[in-house]
């Protein structure tokens, strides 16, 4: 699933996240700004087992669509968990974990669709 594909996954990221109660989901487009992927969504977890419930809950659904992740690096004991769509990366972590890597501050110039 590349370019066309890759803001409907990250739609439907950003939608299964927010069903399943993350908080402070970020959704960025970084279209000619990352050779690595064209979208961000972060959100944040209330602990390890919600982390858990968060990435099995998008990969599962969107499985159900025949949309597969690449990979799913990192896992709850981390506090950081990364689901790979390819074009759309999935990072979820524990709040003081989001807070240290600061990606938003990272990518701060960059298009915030949410």
């Amino acid at each position: 699933m590349k370019n066309k594909d890759a803001e409907y996954i990250a739609r439907r990221c950003f939608e299964l996240a927010e069903a399943k109660k993350a908080e402070d989901l970020v959704w960025l487009d970084l279209r000619g700004e990352s050779s690595v992927c064209d979208f961000f969504i972060i959100g944040s977890g209330l602990s390890e087992p919600h982390l858990k419930a968060l990435a099995d809950h998008i990969e599962t659904e969107l499985r159900l669509e025949k949309i597969l992740a690449k990979g799913m690096d990192g896992f709850p004991g981390s506090q950081w968990v990364i689901l790979d769509y390819v074009d759309v990366l999935v990072h979820i972590f524990l709040k003081e974990k989001r807070k240290f890597y600061g990606l938003e501050q990272l990518w701060g110039t960059t298009k915030r669709i949410k």
